[in-house]
């Protein structure tokens, strides 16, 4: 919504009526900063598909992304509707590439390739149709998420990727997205050697190490009180067994032995659908423990953002501290071939001192000029990323409330499932 006294908007008639705007910018001229605000996407229908190539074969899955396009002004971006296959070496694909893009965003992370934490009745085979469906829905948030974010929505080949099927791959890999991400080992390196490291970084990775420990435990409990749950209610199943046998020797009580021996087969049923619902749930706290990885990622860039301008400042620093020693006459520091051809064959003439010094102040231009973009760099870098660092958290608060509050309101209605189960098998039994 535009502020009070502000110029107004240009309609979306106007700012689309020029076939040679960039469709991205005409989205941000009528107020459009994200795709949901006139795209919807749903990822469905999930396939299993097999190819062939060298004498070997790949099965994989894919999954159907369709996008429909909400707002009638906003068709330069398509006749409407499109529809597409993907598979999710393809969504990897992308996420790398939104990686090394945009540093300073802390990217949305991908479902897990396979299940972990699952209970005892959970499928394990990344084929089996159960866990498929938890990946599809997984990888719908995933996109929704892309597409809810300011910056990620308004790249074109994340845009592409929902809309255009064929070339979308050589399109990333002519990015050289590749080579222009920065080396792990680099990043490690530098978290070792940083002289001054930003607090703020320092607390964000220990944050995000408290963070997944917490979530791992949340999960490993639920783990284990979903298996003791699931035998508990399978054992009363027992209980709807013996009823149902001793209901055939007693006259004057089988209808009501074999009601309750109904009961407790319902109830031994119920606990299927629970577990299930719960995983949903916890598919949701795994995603927010993938997110740990994706803060530490934007840390570990600040970090080799950092080692860079430290270097250009010792750099920067011994340059001017050789141009002193220069200027007052005294050899240069550290280790040289000039310092020991003087020691043998004597010291420079006065000329031949004003040269260095003239080739020093030459150097400490470049190496000031590096410094100040380096440093223009790091603290745009800084900006960015704490304000989306504090995106993040707003959003987390808010879905972390969603999923207890969700979780906790399940668990009300599992419970009252159980009354009401309870309830009626008593009944049963007041009227033997």
């Amino acid at each position: 919504m535009a502020d009070e006294g502000s110029l107004p908007s240009p309609s979306p008639e106007d700012v689309l009526s020029s076939p040679d705007d960039d469709p991205i910018e005409k989205a941000k001229k009528c107020g459009k900063t994200n795709l949901l605000q006139w795209m919807t996407i749903t990822v469905s229908e999930p396939e299993k598909r097999t190819t062939t190539s060298l004498k070997m074969q790949d099965t994989f899955i894919v999954y159907m992304i369709e996008t429909r396009i909400t707002d009638n002004n906003m068709k330069c971006f398509g006749d409407g509707t499109t529809s597409l296959w993907r598979r999710y070496s393809e969504f990897e694909l992308l996420r790398n590439y939104l990686e090394v893009v945009f540093p300073t965003v802390i990217i949305p992370p991908l479902p897990e390739k396979k299940a972990s934490y699952f209970w005892q009745n959970a499928p394990t085979d990344k084929f089996d149709p159960e866990f498929i469906e938890r990946r599809r829905a997984a990888l719908e948030i995933f996109l929704l998420r892309l597409a809810a974010h300011p910056q990620l929505s308004q790249d074109k080949l994340f845009i592409e990727f929902l809309q255009q099927e064929n070339g979308w791959r050589d399109s990333i890999y002519n990015t050289d997205f590749q080579n222009k991400g920065d080396s792990r080992l680099k990043a490690l390196n530098a978290s070792l050697r940083l002289k001054k490291p930003d607090r703020r970084f320092e607390e964000l990775k220990n944050y995000s190490n408290e963070l997944q420990t917490n979530i791992t435990t949340l999960l490993k409990i639920r783990a284990k009180l979903a298996d003791r749950l699931y035998g508990i209610h399978k054992i009363h199943a027992n209980y709807g067994r013996v009823f149902c046998e001793w209901s055939g020797i007693e006259k004057d009580m089988t209808e009501s032995l074999h009601s309750a021996g109904h009961y407790m087969n319902v109830y031994a049923q119920t606990i299927d659908n629970s577990l299930d619902e719960e995983e949903q749930y916890a598919d949701q706290l795994k995603e927010y423990l993938a997110f740990g990885d994706s803060l530490r990622t934007v840390c570990r860039k600040y970090e080799c953002m950092q080692y860079d301008l430290e270097r250009a400042e010792d750099g920067l620093s011994y340059k001017a501290g050789q141009r002193e020693n220069l200027a007052q006459g005294k050899p240069a520091s550290g280790f040289s071939l000039s310092g020991v051809k003087s020691k043998i064959f004597g010291s420079e003439n006065s000329e031949q001192r004003e040269q260095k010094i003239k080739q020093l102040d030459e150097q400490i231009k470049f190496t000031e000029a590096d410094l100040k973009k380096v440093n223009e760099e790091t603290v745009k870098f800084v900006e960015a990323s704490l304000k989306d660092i504090d995106r993040f958290k707003r959003q987390k608060v808010k879905d972390l409330r969603e999923i207890f509050t969700n979780y906790a309101v399940m668990q009300i209605k599992q419970c009252k499932k159980g009354i009401a189960i309870w309830t009626s098998a008593k009944d049963c039994f007041t009227k033997m």
